[in-house]
């Protein structure tokens, strides 16, 4: 309770409501603060994962163009031309096909000797290859391979080879060269964001190609302290020291030794511009919150005041009238307590009544055991015998009267008293025949109809049709009004057939009592009882208005 005083004391509704302002809008704001933390790392790891796959369809693009050469040296090597030695019609071929793309082809021994070039006239003479270890790399591997980028000695530029090896004298390996100039075409940023590079890397660290603000040249050795770290085939190189506020990606171009990178700036502008708004727009926010609080805080208040002076009234038993304010909720209660204090006064009225029909039902209910009771008593010869009596006609009463609770003592139709005080009889359930039409009764009818069939039942269940499996009852209600009289008349039949032998009883009992004069005083009507030798028969004639209920 300690606790509950120390965060909750007593206070105003308005300072309540300004702290729930600031409760709710500060949470929202912390909340705001950690989705911009995760908005910016999740765009920092979409960052990522679009810079390693730019470097990824870089790479792709630098592998068709590779793919593109190597396909052109296996075509060229079967050359029907080139098989038979006519250098002269080869090299004639080659230069006419080649002549609107930037490449040239050279044909070497395995001294690395020119036999060829298409970069200069067949028949100039041409001296060894510029790099001889690209040559003896390619002819160790028995595969097409890619050479680092370096400066030609007839162009004297900077390129690079696509060399083939062949098996085949006297041409011993066939290259594809090109300017590294002309590769830099293919390495673009489009698509990158602003200060970004792209470049293509050779097997020694040198650049190839390269575009962007970098502006590395072919044969620029890349940065040494990045080099090391592309170990795998893809990814991204993130370190503040070498490249502050830089992102990097690479890619193994796949079946070559050379790389791909691009890398740029990691773009913050819009975050920082966010955190800036987040700061501003929460401590507006949290003030809008206090000062809309405080204003609802004086309606409310007003509001309860007003609810709380109808509570008072309604305490002290008036009747009151509901008083409009400006809250939906706050007319409601209003409301309800204007019907509340409206349906007090009717309850108390209904108690009053309530209490008043209880002490009459309690002493006709009394006066209906006590005179049982009495007849019981001087019928009985034994204690034992008379509280089994008493026992089972009170079983009978009490189903009566819970069927009448369960109503509110407004009445039950007759067929489910009937079935009620005959289903305390499971095993002779299947032996009654019920018929007639269903209607309401009054309360004082359920108990005295369902004494008698409680007495009808349980004596043809010791001595009657129901004492034997093959017995029948057939217990029917019909109206049997005459058209010139203007009481309706309502006959009840119980009769028993295929039972033992009936003889007439020597000497009236209280069963006798109930089912006869019982019956007929209830109801005012007659009761005839013939106890013929093939059954019982018992018949009910009494008025309509002593059993249903209007």
């Amino acid at each position: 309770m300690k606790i509950v005083t120390l965060f909750f004391p007593k206070a105003s509704i308005g300072t309540y409501l300004v702290a729930m302002a600031v409760a709710i809008a500060l949470p929202i704001f912390a909340f705001v603060a950690l989705l911009l933390l995760q908005l910016e790392d999740n765009q920092r790891s979409a960052l990522k994962r679009e810079t390693a796959q730019d470097a990824l369809a870089l790479s792709r693009i630098i592998d068709r163009q590779l793919q593109d050469m190597a396909t052109t040296l296996r075509l060229l090597s079967s050359s029907p031309e080139l098989e038979n030695g006519n250098f002269a019609s080869f090299h004639e071929r080659t230069e006419t096909a080649l002549r609107d793309n930037t490449l040239f082809v050279i044909a070497v021994d395995r001294t690395g000797q020119q036999l060829l070039n298409t970069r200069r006239a067949f028949g100039t003479p041409l001296g060894q290859t510029a790099n001889m270890p690209a040559l003896e790399a390619a002819m160790a591997s028995g595969r097409i391979e890619a050479s680092d980028v370096f400066r030609g000695r007839t162009s004297g530029e900077w390129v690079y080879n696509v060399t083939l090896p062949r098996k085949n004298e006297p041409v011993a390996a066939l290259i594809i060269t090109q300017n590294a100039q002309d590769l830099r075409k293919l390495v673009t940023t489009e698509g990158l964001g602003p200060g970004w590079s792209a470049a293509v890397i050779d097997e020694s660290g040198h650049v190839v190609a390269a575009t962007g603000p970098a502006n590395l040249e072919p044969g620029t050795p890349f940065d040494p302290r990045i080099l090391p770290a592309l170990t795998v085939s893809r990814g991204v190189f993130e370190d503040e020291a070498i490249l502050p506020h830089m992102l990097l990606g690479y890619a193994q171009i796949p079946g070559w030794s050379w790389k791909t990178v691009i890398w740029g700036p990691i773009a913050q502008a819009s975050i920082l511009s966010t955190w800036r708004f987040l700061i501003i727009g929460g401590v507006a926010l949290v003030l809008v919150a206090v000062l809309a609080a405080y204003a609802v805080a004086r309606q409310v208040r007003t509001t309860i005041r007003d609810i709380a002076d109808m509570a008072n009234r309604m305490g002290e038993g008036h009747i009151v009238s509901p008083v409009e304010t400006s809250v939906i909720e706050a007319n409601q209660v209003a409301i309800a307590l204007s019907n509340a204090s409206f349906d007090r006064s009717q309850t108390e009225d209904r108690l009053r009544f309530v209490m008043h029909e209880l002490v009459h039902r309690t002493k006709n209910l009394l006066t209906l055991a006590q005179a049982m009771m009495r007849q019981l008593a001087k019928q009985s010869d034994s204690v034992e015998t008379f509280r089994a009596a008493v026992a089972d006609r009170l079983e009978g009463l009490v189903r009566s009267i819970e069927l009448l609770t369960s109503e509110q003592w407004g009445g039950v139709s007759l067929r489910r008293v009937v079935d009620i005080h005959l289903h305390a009889f499971p095993q002779s359930r299947d032996q009654i025949d019920i018929s007639g039409e269903d209607f309401v009764l009054k309360p004082d009818a359920v108990q005295n109809l369902g004494l008698a069939l409680h007495e009808l039942a349980t004596n043809s269940v010791k001595y009657g049709a129901l004492s034997v499996p093959q017995g029948r009852v057939r217990f029917e209600w019909r109206d049997v009004s005459e058209p010139d009289k203007p009481d309706a008349l309502l006959r009840f039949t119980w009769e028993e057939r295929g039972g033992p032998p009936v003889t007439e009883p020597s000497r009236s009992g209280f069963g006798t009592t109930v089912i006869k004069a019982h019956a007929a005083s209830a109801f005012r009507g007659t009761v005839e009882i013939d106890f013929r030798p093939e059954g019982l028969l018992w018949v009910l004639t009494a008025q309509r208005a002593t059993l249903e209920r209007e």
